[in-house]
């Protein structure tokens, strides 16, 4: 017997829609546990588009106010897909009310909303899941057994970049991802939250940084109505860009590596260049996002003139297995959010955590606040 999980979803922007049909997707590739998401209920305060989603995605039912389905006792777990100023506020409420969260990072403007979130979700005994999808990827996975192995020896530095051109275009609405008080810290929650993830799921600890930051579109057209995306508003009435585009950071960690963390979201002929190299004492690896499913590994003992080699992940790396049945066959971003969704419902099914956490959130908060105070005071800082 198959038992159901009634999931609401807050929020149906882009990320939204991601979350909904990973539901959808997740008994196609994760047949265990035995847990089939239930599309209880979608909320959306831009008018119509909750019944829409609801027709277009088979919700039983949609509404404008979030705050409806906390009290909703058919609705055990929510994704939280709102805007990063909503986290904290939509994200405590569930878990006070008891409802287990998916919530998409960096879970808050601040590492203060990421640990309120954090704290209501432990007092509650829910489970939290948060959206820090790259770590999901087999090549990611592959990457970090090997690090841990000590195939490429001891870590010495590494270089993570995430560069793109989705705010470059100067007609870019100005949406609330530019406003401070509802988009946050600009570029760095947005994408540097995910390098800090990265840097941690594979090194560990970040010890102390030091990182530099820029405003290089400094004025944007306000929208005239409602947007989804990343949407134009050409004619506009400008408005101040109030968070930052672009982040540079050196990082120290525990284990003794250095690192280069650089993230910006107005990279002209950048799309999607998210990735790393990572360097060792006998070897090296090498990851770009956008050819997902290779890995590049150099490792040996020659030192010198050490060759790199392509390996095509395959079965048997991270949750590759549940998606193509032989090395080569191509992955996508939705097939991420899917193996974020196994571990979501995975960590409410078996009571323990799977995936990345509210701690992971509250980790990679910490370190984007000490990136703000550290480029305000041109100094290194440690996060705390």
């Amino acid at each position: 017997m198959v038992d159901t999980l009634g999931v609401a979803v807050v929020g149906f922007g882009w990320m939204g829609r991601v979350h909904t049909q990973a539901y959808a997707r997740l008994p196609h590739h994760f047949p265990q546990p035995p847990v089939r998401p239930r599309l209880v209920v979608v909320a959306d305060e831009v008018p119509g588009r909750a019944a829409e989603a609801a027709e277009r995605y088979g919700f039983e039912r949609a509404t404008a106010d979030w705050r409806e389905i906390v009290a909703d006792p058919e609705v055990q777990a929510v994704s939280v897909t709102a805007p990063n100023f909503l986290h904290r506020e939509i994200g405590v409420a569930m878990a006070e009310a008891g409802k287990h969260l998916w919530i998409e990072k960096p879970v808050g403007l601040t590492a203060a909303d990421a640990r309120a979130v954090a704290r209501a979700a432990a007092a509650a005994g829910v489970r939290g899941t948060v959206g820090f999808n790259y770590r999901n990827a087999p090549a990611v996975v592959a990457a970090r057994e090997m690090i841990a192995a000590g195939d490429i020896g001891t870590v010495t530095h590494v270089r993570i970049r995430l560069f793109s051109d989705y705010a470059a275009h100067p007609e870019s609405a100005l949406t609330w991802r530019y406003e401070r008080a509802r988009g946050g810290s600009g570029v760095l929650g947005d994408l540097a939250s995910h390098g800090v993830d990265l840097a941690r799921y594979l090194l560990g600890d970040i010890e102390s940084l030091a990182a530099d930051t820029a405003v290089f579109v400094p004025e944007r057209a306000r929208p005239a109505g409602a947007t989804a995306g990343h949407a134009r508003a050409a004619g506009g009435t400008p408005g101040p860009v109030e968070n930052d585009d672009y982040v540079g950071c050196l990082l120290r960690f525990t284990c003794g590596a250095r690192g280069v963390l650089e993230a910006c979201r107005v990279s002209v002929g950048e799309q999607n260049a998210y990735g790393f190299e990572i360097h060792g004492t006998r070897g090296a690896l090498f990851w770009d996002f956008r050819r997902m499913g290779e890995l590049g590994v150099s490792r040996g003992t020659a030192y010198q003139d050490q060759p790199v080699s392509t390996v095509h992940v395959g079965p048997g790396h991270g949750a590759y297995g549940a998606f193509q049945p032989g090395a080569a066959n191509a992955m996508g971003y939705d097939d991420l959010k899917v193996v974020e969704a196994h571990h979501f419902v995975r960590s409410i099914v078996e009571g323990t955590p799977h995936g990345a956490t509210l701690e992971d959130a509250v980790a990679a908060a910490t370190a984007l606040d000490a990136m703000a105070l550290s480029a305000e005071r041109r100094a290194w800082v440690s996060p705390a």
